[in-house]
């Protein structure tokens, strides 16, 4: 009975092993492609798996369980890291997550089959073929995606939430396993059995603080999408009422090239309808400030809205037809010329000033937006003002202009410089399909 006891046990182990492996890939983005990472995780795992399978025929469920962090995690956190494509606090908290949550399984179902079982492993294997299953289950239908989105979307308080599941790991483990197997410890089981329900807990506090962040940029990417919807419009609007204003002046324009033509003045027809033409053209060149019709439109909007304003231009536009990532481009110069707009209005008319370079340096797109600003504003670089409109000349939009940049593989910076607020931005930028230029 005691072999098929431990034999049992074993079965259960690798099985677990097997699944916390699935679990924590389930979760990670590896910088690999699928076949290259599906063949170094069997190269590299399944040989540790083996190791710690025999180590636990040699020496026992017990004694392995206290130095599997040694035997297991460490290597495992050293493999893993080195394939994925997320570092630092977010792997950090990607790996303790799935870790922590198996361990959290194999405390449970060790317990029930102490208690229930009588310790003969049939409940253990049992619960570990069902449980493991269902929580990858509901890591992939509930989890994954809005996870994996997360990543993407919030960038700090990782290092919190990591340093939270290390400190659940190592507390497990001291709790569960040292110095015995905490079954052979009765004195301990209250306080175990009170770290088993807290730690679920605790990690539902942290997926309801992390969902409502991934609530919050969606909706402030909506909110972008929809600023960038609506200066498109404003420009198809702005066209249609230079479309009708040219019908109007066209009658205007028929009536005295007919007159010319009736008079027999042949020479000043032409000459007339020459200017016609020049002026035409100069109006609808105004217009045309890049090729990608996107960015066109941001730069259209603003320059009219400058215009208005008497506000000094100067644009620097060094791009063509570049398939480049306009999405992210608009946010960040919608956002800029934005912050530029609410420092200059609060200008005198003739100190307002803002200019907009694009010009590449290797791989990198290099975009600086420079605008007049008042002489109390102090921002000194690496820092970044308030947050808020109120009081302030810049800060709204910014931080959504360092997560564009971020996303596209590149830096923000701001400063301000005798009287003038820079903003400077580089992007990773793919020039393979350029076709033409400015």
């Amino acid at each position: 009975m005691m072999i098929n006891s431990e034999l049992l046990r074993q079965i259960s182990m690798f099985w677990s092993l097997f699944h916390i492996l699935i679990l924590f890939i389930m979760l990670y983005r590896p910088r690999f492609s699928q076949r290259k990472t599906v063949i170094l995780t069997i190269a590299g795992m399944l040989p540790l798996i083996i190791l710690n399978i025999l180590g636990m025929a040699i020496l026992g469920a017990d004694q392995m369980g206290r130095i599997l962090i040694f035997t297991c995690t460490i290597p495992s956190l050293i493999f893993f890291y080195w394939i994925s494509k997320d570092k630092k606090w977010r792997f950090l908290f990607t790996f303790c997550l799935a870790d922590t949550a198996a361990y959290w399984l194999l405390g449970v179902t060790n317990m029930l089959d102490f208690y229930l079982g009588g310790g003969k492993c049939v409940i253990m294997l049992i619960s570990r073929l069902l449980f493991f299953p269902a929580i990858e289950w509901l890591a992939f239908r509930r989890l994954r995606k809005p996870y994996i989105e997360l990543q993407d979307a919030v960038s700090k308080g990782w290092g919190l939430f990591a340093l939270m599941s290390a400190f659940y790991y190592v507390l497990l483990n001291l709790a569960l396993n040292q110095p015995t197997i905490v079954t052979s410890r009765p004195e301990a089981v209250p306080v175990a059995v009170m770290i088993l329900i807290l730690m679920p807990l605790t990690y539902a506090t942290i997926f309801a603080s992390l969902y409502r962040q991934l609530l919050l940029y969606r909706k402030q990417q909506e909110e972008l999408i929809w600023k960038e919807q609506n200066i498109q419009l404003e420009a198809r609007l702005e066209n249609q009422q230079n479309i009708r204003k040219l019908k109007h002046d066209m009658k205007a324009h028929s009536i005295a090239l007919s007159g010319l033509i009736s008079s027999g003045k042949i020479e000043e027809a032409q000459e007339y309808m020459q200017n016609m033409v020049n002026d035409y053209e100069r109006e609808t060149r105004q217009q045309q400030f890049c090729v990608n019709p996107y960015l066109n439109a941001i730069f259209s909007h603003y320059s009219q809205k400058f215009d208005r304003a008497g506000v000094k231009q100067k644009l620097n536009l060094q791009i063509g037809e570049e398939n480049l990532p306009f999405m992210e481009l608009c946010q960040i110069i919608s956002n800029g010329l934005e912050n530029a707009w609410n420092a200059v209005e609060q200008l005198p008319q003739e100190q307002r000033e803002v200019s907009v370079q694009l010009r590449y340096s290797r791989e990198f797109l290099m975009i600086r937006l420079k605008n007049r600003c008042s002489a109390e504003l102090c921002v000194e670089k690496g820092k970044l003002p308030p947050s808020t409109k109120g009081g302030a000349e810049h800060g709204f939009g910014l931080y959504t202009i360092q997560e564009a940049a971020k996303r596209l593989g590149g830096e923000m910076a701001c400063y301000t410089q005798e009287g003038y607020f820079l903003l400077d931005v580089m992007i990773k930028a793919d020039r393979k399909d350029v076709q033409g230029r400015i």
